[in-house]
C-alpha cells in the first residue's frame, strides 16, 4: 500500500463559496476543457449525444433545495471535487502506489501508468471524487491543474485551476491554506469555512464557506426606492397645471 508523506510544507487547495455560486457550470466546462484540449490527462465521453450520456467529469456542480432550523429554504449550488485530504484513505489503499500525495504541496495525483483500474480508491473515498475514465481504463481525479500552477510559460494571472480562472460569480478560491496568512486562509478564518464530512476523519484541505441565511430578504424591497414619491406636490409644468385647474 502507498504512504502518505509524514508532513506537507504547504496545502494548496481551494475554497468554494456556497453563497455566490450560482450553479452556471463554468466551472465544470472549464475543467472538461483544459484536461480534454491536449493538457493533463484527457477526459473521454461514452455517447455524450445519446439518450444516456455519460463521460469522466473532475469537477461536478450538485444542487440542493435546503431548509435550515430557521429562515426560508433555499436552493444550494455545491460544486465537489477531490479535496486533496491531509488524510487521503484513496493514496493508503491503492496497491501499486498510482495514487499519491506530494510533500510539496500536498496536491493528490494519480500515476496513470501504474493505475491497474482495480477502483480501490474510489470505494476508498468518502466523497465520489474519483472517476474512473473507461476509454483508459484507469481512474481519474482533479489535479487542481497542476499543469497550469507551475507554468511558467502562462502569465501570472492565468497561473490557478481552470475552474477558478473561469468563475464568472468569484466563488471558487485557490491559495495555500497552511499558510495562515494566505489570502484564502483569511477567508475561511473570516466566514467560517468548514471541512466536508469532518466525521470521516480525513482532514480535507479544500473548504467551504456555508451560504448565509435569506430569510432577510423579506425586510428589504429593493424596488422600493423607484416606488417612494418623488415630491409631496408637483412641481414644474404639472405644478402649474395643477394650480391652473384648481382656480376653475
Amino acid at each position: 500500500m502507498t504512504s502518505l508523506p509524514p508532513d506537507t510544507s504547504r496545502k494548496l487547495g481551494l475554497v468554494i463559496d456556497l453563497d455566490t455560486c450560482v450553479g452556471c457550470q463554468a466551472c465544470v466546462i472549464a475543467c472538461k476543457g483544459w484536461n480534454t484540449e491536449n493538457y493533463g490527462a484527457p477526459l473521454s465521453d461514452q455517447d455524450p449525444y445519446g439518450a444516456d450520456p455519460s463521460g469522466s467529469f473532475l469537477n461536478r456542480v450538485h444542487g440542493y433545495e435546503i431548509t435550515p432550523d430557521q429562515g426560508a429554504a433555499q436552493l444550494v449550488h455545491f460544486p465537489k471535487s477531490c479535496l486533496h485530504c491531509e488524510d487521503a484513505p484513496c493514496v493508503t489503499v491503492c496497491p501499486t502506489g498510482a495514487s499519491y500525495k506530494r510533500a510539496e504541496d500536498g496536491i493528490v495525483l494519480v500515476n496513470e501508468a501504474t493505475c491497474i483500474g482495480c477502483g480501490l480508491c474510489a470505494w476508498a473515498c468518502p466523497y465520489g471524487a474519483r472517476e474512473m475514465d473507461q476509454s483508459a481504463g484507469v481512474m481519474k481525479k482533479c489535479t487542481l491543474c497542476i499543469d497550469r500552477i507551475y507554468n511558467e510559460n502562462l502569465p501570472e494571472e492565468d497561473r490557478e485551476p481552470a475552474c477558478v480562472r473561469t468563475c464568472p460569480a468569484g466563488a471558487r478560491h485557490f491559495g495555500d491554506l497552511a499558510d495562515p496568512d494566505s489570502a484564502v486562509s483569511q477567508l475561511v478564518a473570516e466566514r467560517g469555512g468548514f471541512d466536508l464530512m469532518p466525521e470521516m476523519g480525513t482532514k480535507p484541505v479544500n473548504k467551504y464557506l456555508p451560504p448565509r441565511p435569506k430569510d432577510r430578504l423579506g425586510e428589504t424591497d429593493i424596488l422600493a426606492p423607484f416606488l417612494d414619491p418623488v415630491a409631496d406636490s408637483p412641481q414644474g409644468f404639472l405644478g402649474w397645471l395643477d394650480r391652473a385647474l384648481d382656480r376653475l
